[in-house]
């Protein structure tokens, strides 16, 4: 099943923003074809653009929401972008979800940033950063750091509008009060922060990865949603640990030793790998590891910290 909310369903009552896109909300959740998936985001992105004040944002940044390295993340979230505008839609957004490494999380905001202003200029377009949507830590003391941590990336970012997540996502769906509270903790951690910091030194590479990228698929046809069609086919873009049939699935992914996430191998993908040493095949037991990384990293600071 497609998971999408036809356009005409929340139009009608008025509602006049959503997200999505032809491949965040095709992978993950269903097996519907690319080619299918983008046939029906261009006539919903045409109906919304016949609306006057409607907003879309791409959900590109959030794939799987964790062990997506971020060029991968800022390149979907960007081309997602394109493709909106391509259809007629005005006003976008685009989104990032924090991930493994504060510096390297940095480096992702700006590389979006700078890439959206390149290919959306004439938009109004704004950035959307999501709070960590992986594994959570079970602790209070470990959710809240990390909630802190992503409040702290949005203002040195100069992110415009920031999703939070609350210390009950490890156990349980959260209430109101939950989400107050949690909104009112960002809220704490933002204004302890100066604002948006200058520029920071391309330690990761991110924006270069995510250029070769754009730029790659952009390259396969003037039509955005046939490029990205073609280049799923040819393995051009490829989402690790997605079993999506129309996903190459050669694409691997790991924590290094900083906390940074890092490509073990990159299939057909126009970017290179740094595999981990000694390492030729990643196991079971070290994608498990890796899904509880940030989760067990946050707790036991927390429990140092005697917020346990």
């Amino acid at each position: 099943m497609l998971r999408v909310v036809t356009p005409r369903i929340w139009v009608s009552p008025g509602l006049d923003a959503t997200e999505g896109g032809p491949v965040s909300y095709c992978l993950p959740y269903s097996r519907t074809p690319i080619r299918t998936s983008v046939e029906a985001w261009a006539r919903s992105c045409e109906l919304l653009a016949s609306r006057p004040g409607t907003h879309l944002e791409s959900f590109g940044g959030c794939m799987l929401g964790q062990l997506c390295p971020p060029g991968l993340l800022v390149a979907l979230s960007v081309l997602e972008g394109i493709f909106f505008r391509q259809y007629g839609v005005r006003s976008v957004s685009l989104s990032y979800a924090q991930q493994t490494h504060h510096g390297q999380d940095v480096e992702a905001l700006q590389a979006m940033r700078t890439l959206a202003g390149e290919h959306l200029a004439g938009l109004d377009w704004h950035v959307v950063l999501y709070t960590y949507m992986g594994v959570f830590p079970r602790t209070t003391g470990g959710a809240l750091g990390l909630l802190r941590d992503s409040a702290v990336l949005a203002m040195r970012t100069g992110t415009e509008r920031m999703i939070v997540k609350t210390p009950a996502e490890a156990h349980r769906i959260p209430t109101i009060q939950d989400n107050i509270h949690a909104l009112e903790e960002a809220a704490r951690a933002a204004a302890g922060e100066p604002g948006r910091a200058g520029a920071v030194e391309p330690e990761f590479g991110v924006e270069a990865e995510a250029r070769a990228l754009i730029d790659t698929v952009l390259g396969l046809h003037p039509d955005v949603g046939r490029a990205l069609t073609e280049a799923f086919r040819r393995g051009l873009l490829d989402v690790p640990y997605c079993l999506h049939a129309d996903n190459a699935n050669r694409s691997r992914s790991y924590i290094d030793t900083r906390g940074a996430l890092q490509w073990h191998s990159t299939g057909a993908m126009p970017i290179a790998a740094t595999p981990v040493p000694g390492r030729e095949r990643l196991r079971a037991d070290d994608l498990l590891g890796m899904l509880s990384h940030t989760q067990e990293s946050f707790d036991r600071a927390a429990l140092a910290r005697g917020e346990g």
